[in-house]
């Protein structure tokens, strides 16, 4: 039995594909165009490259399963998307998942739901289970190569992790977020609601107002190559190479972005939209 949105600890996720600031910044992944992924950013076919920071909004359909027990803390229920991976001989998942009730600690961790309400439910019980619209921020992406054995099918490769709104990264705790397969079998959609720092992609490298020069990794992962403080840049800022010369548009549109502001007004714009306390975690 597992839990409906629960991928592995940190511990067992595997390598990541890049070193970043731990639970704060990592590399993106592409959505295949079969998945659902709305918003800003869209790509070609669909695709998002979601990376840390950005705001989403979650969202399954609710789907008709049953209900295999209920213990003090959780309801079980026959999972209706993912098979059970034949091959993950160390992993004897029974095609269960086990889904908080709301007197549990991880009621808020878990995204799915069920109708009728988790509390109501006995064995035996039909219901359905989704995720209603739920606005969430993106604390950290990553990668597995080859794909992760969870006894599920299919294996992820990767997995998103992610914070309730109004709830900071706190770098103290290990075991903070939600893990989510953004290509799972399950029919979530995730809608881009707002990306700080839209304009700039990972690898950027700028200049800023006083001539220092950036490398940006994340919106909260900026590199002076002078090593001095501040350790953020000064607006507005100027787009030097995005994998090698970059077009005449993308230069434009930094100007454009950057000619009034400030880091920390977008800061701030992306507190207002996570509902994130000031004054907690990394940002």
């Amino acid at each position: 039995m597992l839990g409906a949105d629960r991928g592995p600890r940190t511990a067992d996720r595997g390598p990541r594909t890049v070193d970043f600031e731990e639970g704060v910044m990592g590399a993106g992944r592409e959505l295949p165009s079969g998945r659902r992924a709305m918003g800003v950013g869209a790509a070609e076919g669909g695709a998002v490259r979601f990376r840390p920071g950005d705001v989403v909004r979650l969202e399954c359909p609710f789907t008709e399963a049953s209900v295999t027990g209920v213990s003090r803390s959780h309801v079980s229920v026959r999972w209706p998307w993912n098979a059970v991976d034949p091959e993950a001989h160390s992993y004897a998942w029974n095609g269960d998942y086990a889904l908080p009730l709301p007197s549990d600690q991880d009621w808020d961790r878990s995204y799915f739901r069920t109708e009728p309400a988790e509390a109501t439910l006995r064995a035996g019980d039909a219901c359905r289970v989704g995720i209603p619209p739920t606005v969430v921020h993106i604390a950290s992406v990553y990668h597995f190569d080859p794909p992760l054995v969870t006894g599920l099918l299919p294996r992820p490769a990767c997995y998103l992790e992610l914070l309730p709104q109004g709830e900071a990264h706190d770098p103290e705790l290990e075991d903070q977020g939600t893990t989510l397969d953004p290509a799972g079998e399950e029919p979530i959609s995730i809608e881009l609601v707002f990306r700080p720092y839209a304009f700039l992609e990972e690898g950027d490298e700028v200049v800023d107002r006083d001539g220092r020069a950036w490398r940006f990794d994340g919106p909260w992962d900026w590199h002076p190559y002078d090593g001095a403080e501040p350790a953020s840049p000064t607006w507005p800022l100027t787009l030097l190479t995005r994998d090698g010369e970059p077009t005449p548009q993308a230069v434009a549109a930094t100007d454009l972005a950057t000619e009034s502001g400030s880091h920390a007004a977008e800061r701030d714009r992306w507190h207002r939209v996570a509902l994130t306390p000031r004054t907690g975690g990394r940002r």
